[in-house]
């Protein structure tokens, strides 16, 4: 769910930089020797079973012309919105926020979601 009223799916980036390498028609094989990391770890990072590092960030920017700063925002938002739709962690968010003396009351609405 979501503060705009609409569901909204979380899009790991690694789904976005796949279309962008096939839309650019750079193989998978190809982008990993480009930039000197191994098939499997780009392939997990394509396929959303590994998160953008920083460095890997760098490797992008430097191999496609994209900032670094672009692939680590979609990173951060995608982790945001996972954790989000994690009912552990907004349960214990709202534990918290319901019982924090620093917020006051008419602030203490459950957070919206992504």
């Amino acid at each position: 769910m979501s503060n705009l009223g609409f569901s909204y799916i979380a899009i790991h980036p690694g789904e976005i930089l796949k279309e962008e390498l096939e839309s650019r028609g750079i193989t998978q094989k190809e982008f990993a020797k480009a930039i000197s990391v191994s098939y499997t770890m780009l392939n997990e990072i394509l396929n959303g079973k590994r998160s953008i590092t920083a460095d890997f960030a760098v490797l992008i920017e430097a191999a496609l012309g994209t900032p670094a700063e672009h692939w680590l925002n979609m990173q951060a938002r995608y982790n945001l919105q996972t954790a989000k739709t994690k009912e552990s962690v907004m349960s214990r968010f709202n534990s918290i926020r319901n019982m924090s003396p620093w917020i006051s009351p008419h602030k203490k609405a459950k957070m919206a979601t992504v």
